[in-house]
Parts: structure tokens; sequence; C-alpha cells
């Protein structure tokens, strides 16, 4: 039965990676994300992933080894010596998130617990996240459970409320 599980890669190789394990057959999943990039001469738009150096995979656990060795994976992120499982909701979760927000920012940061809210509209929903203060502004963090990973997004106050 096939789970999702969590990837490292090695550095910037996310996008390689990936093209070679769907080559192979596999349904993966590299959140990406347009960010504009500063060089000396120029300003570009460039599809960066989310997650530095992860990738999702939607896979039987008996491809471990197969997978170890492309080119490019680290390792499968373990929890107490066994490879993270995520849902579909939380993949599902994820795929929202990117979809309709371009203010997105993953981090692996702990933050001391903010105030509990609710989103009442929008495409997050019901979805409960907790209000924080980063970087000087008021974000909502939506924790994605098993990664270590949070989503930090940008809410307009009237769409969120307290639980």
């Amino acid at each position: 039965m096939n789970k999702w599980y969590l990837l490292y890669t090695a550095p910037r190789a996310e996008k390689k990676v990936n093209l070679e394990l769907i080559k192979r057959g596999f349904e993966t999943f590299l959140p990406l994300q347009l960010k504009l990039v500063q060089w000396s001469d120029r300003k570009k738009k460039v599809e960066t992933p989310l997650f530095n150096s992860y990738l999702f995979i939607n896979t039987s656990i008996s491809n471990y080894y197969e997978i170890l060795n492309v080119t490019g994976v680290v390792k499968f992120v373990k929890f107490q010596n066994q490879p993270v499982e995520l849902t579909e909701s939380q993949i599902g979760l994820i795929k929202l998130m990117v979809a309709n927000y371009d203010d997105l920012e993953a981090i692996e940061e702990v933050f001391e617990q903010g105030e509990a809210i609710k989103i009442i509209a929008g495409p997050l929903q019901n979805q409960i996240g907790e209000l924080i203060e980063y970087k000087s502004a008021k974000k909502v963090l939506v924790k994605i459970e098993n990664t270590g990973f949070s989503l930090l997004v940008s809410l307009p106050n009237n769409i969120i409320r307290k639980v």
C-alpha cells in the first residue's frame, strides 16, 4: 500500500531528483513557488522549492532501497528510526496553500505557542492555526505534523477567529 513519505535531497537537487523519480514511475510532490531573485545585472522570477532539500513521494516502503539509489536522494526523513509517513490530508493542505498563497513561507523554527485561531473563510476555511508575530508582522502558522515544518501565511483579520 502506498503512503506519502518525506525525502531529504542533496542541496539544490530537488528538481533533478523529482524528474528522475517521475521517470522511474513514482508519484512525487515538489511544492514550488515563484520568487524574485536578484543577480548583479538583473532580477528574475524563478520557481524555487518551498522546502529546501525536501521532496514528498507516494510509494510503498518496499521501494525504499530503489529510491535511495537515485542520484541526489540522501535519505528518507525518519522519526524513531522509521520513515515519516504523511497523510493525504497533510499533502492536500500543502497543495492548497501553495496554489492559493504567494507569500507562503516554510520554516523549521520552533515558536512559542501563539494564539489558537480558526480560519473562517477562503481556501483554508475551517483550518486551525496559530496567530504569531514573525519578522514584525502578524502571521498565521499552520503546522505540518510529523515533519518539523510549519507554513506561514498572511491573512486578513476578518477571516480569522479565536478558537
